[in-house]
């Protein structure tokens, strides 16, 4: 008598045939408008976390989870497990129904001038075969608890998010190549920011490095706090010391990843006093010239 097959159950969630393109064009006409925000955001970002969707997008991971089941039956997104933190959540990635809707030139998060991919399929196995996949994590999480907090907080606003790849090209004349970066509206004013997500894997001197390009960018276009976020107070505390008296002509603040982004979580180098809101650091959008195509204009009616 044979033995009974130890092969796993179908994950319902998972469509067992691939869809056709009339078929994915179809079912874009069901997407809700937060579908549509999470599959711009996955075009740009490359991949967000089941709880990073459902604290930006959803009331609740249950239903964050019903909505990504659909979705996955669409073809919209795609998942792959978490082997990077041991969380073992599932990670999402933009789907071949999301792609027919949101073409991107961001390709690959390692290589930003690498070859278009042949498929959505290669695209995805960059993403999931990336190294940097802790560091995008860390590097989308600010922006996703920003978002979050505009949700309960209707005088706040999260006006841009820009991936590493988005900004690299934006300001590639100056040689700045942050992991994100944002334009925050809270409490009547407007706080442009460059991220520099720090996951104490670089020495201080490389990431102090770094504000080198910004300041050649300070010259002439905007003049934004450079976060500096680290894992630890000694980090934090190192970078503060070395940071002591240093004239900079953009702004840098210090932060740690387990305080909240929005809050009193900014300590600047320049005056290392009671730790700061977002929107209390200094900014300037800069001149408005050739030479700052990406100026930040505020929208007419708040």
């Amino acid at each position: 008598m044979s033995s009974p097959s130890t092969a796993p159950e179908p994950d319902p969630a998972v469509p067992t045939r691939k869809l056709t393109r009339d078929q994915r064009l179809v079912l874009l006409r069901r997407l809700t408008l937060r579908d549509h925000q999470l599959l711009r955001w996955l075009a740009e970002h490359y991949l967000l976390t089941t709880s990073q969707i459902a604290t930006a997008l959803f009331p609740s991971e249950r239903s964050a989870g019903l909505r990504l089941a659909t979705l996955l039956r669409y073809e919209a997104v795609q998942r792959f497990g978490d082997v990077t933190t041991g969380t073992g959540e599932y990670l999402y990635a933009l789907g071949a129904t999301g792609a027919i809707k949101y073409r991107t030139p961001w390709v690959d998060p390692d290589h930003l001038d690498a070859r278009l991919p042949r498929s959505n399929i290669e695209r995805t196995e960059r993403i999931a075969g990336s190294l940097r996949l802790s560091h995008l994590l860390g590097s989308n999480q600010l922006f996703v608890d920003l978002h979050a907090h505009t949700r309960t907080n209707p005088d706040a606003t999260l006006a841009r998010w820009w991936s590493e790849q988005h900004a690299t090209s934006a300001y590639a004349f100056a040689g700045v190549r942050p992991d994100g970066h944002g334009i925050w509206r809270a409490a009547g004013r407007t706080v442009g920011f460059f991220l520099e997500h720090d996951n104490n894997t670089e020495s201080l001197r490389t990431v102090l490095l770094k504000l080198r390009a910004y300041e050649r960018l300070a010259e002439f276009g905007p003049r934004y706090p450079v976060l500096l976020r680290v894992p630890s107070r000694r980090r934090e505390a190192n970078l503060l010391d070395l940071l002591a008296g240093v004239p900079t002509a953009m702004p840098v603040a210090t932060g740690l990843h387990d305080e909240h982004p929005a809050g009193p979580a900014w300590t600047l180098t320049s005056d290392p006093g009671p730790r700061r809101w977002l929107h209390e650091l200094p900014s300037d959008h800069g001149p408005d010239t050739a030479m700052n195509p990406h100026r930040y204009t505020e929208p007419d009616n708040d």
